[in-house]
This record gives C-alpha cells, structure tokens and sequence, in this order.
C-alpha cells in the first residue's frame, strides 16, 4: 500500500474503534468523539476535558445537527487539523 493508502485505513480503523460504542456503529457520540480526541489527538487537544470546549467542537462538527458526528463530519476535522499543522511547519 502506498502511504496515502495507509494513511486512509488508519483513519478508517481509528473512527471504528470508537465509534457504536453507545449506539450506531457508524457514527460518533458526544463520548465516544471525546475519547477519540483525548486518545487519538492528545498531542493537538490536550485531555479535551473541558465540557464547554468538547460541547463547542462537537456541535462545530455536528454539520447537519442530527447529534452524532459521522464518518464526513470526522474527515472534515482530520482535515481541518492536517490543514493548520501544514501550515505551521511551512511557515517561513
């Protein structure tokens, strides 16, 4: 598998692994998008223990306001974040 190849299994797998744990197995609950960010993005949100913080990106990514945050509205934050950290280390 090419690295781009890699890289999109590992964000397949990572959304998964938390995801149905309290109820559709396809998307998100305001718990389990916790755990994914203290988890899986530690080093960029900190303990993400901050419920008015966790409320705040959580309804950010909740695009369509259904209460869950599904495999779309994920990518769009992974890419959001890959988006700032390119340009924070191209910055001249």
């Amino acid at each position: 598998m090419s690295d781009i190849q890699k890289a999109m299994t590992q964000l397949i797998t990572a959304f998964h692994k938390y995801s149905g744990k309290e109820g559709d197995k396809l998307t998100l609950s305001k718990g389990e998008l916790k755990d994914l960010l203290q988890n899986e993005l530690g080093d960029i949100f900190g303990k993400a223990n901050d419920k008015a913080e966790i409320d705040k990106i959580f309804k950010n990514l909740d695009a369509n306001a259904d209460g869950t945050v599904d495999f779309q509205e994920y990518v769009t934050l992974v890419a959001c974040i890959t988006m700032i950290c390119n340009e924070f280390f191209t910055k001249k």
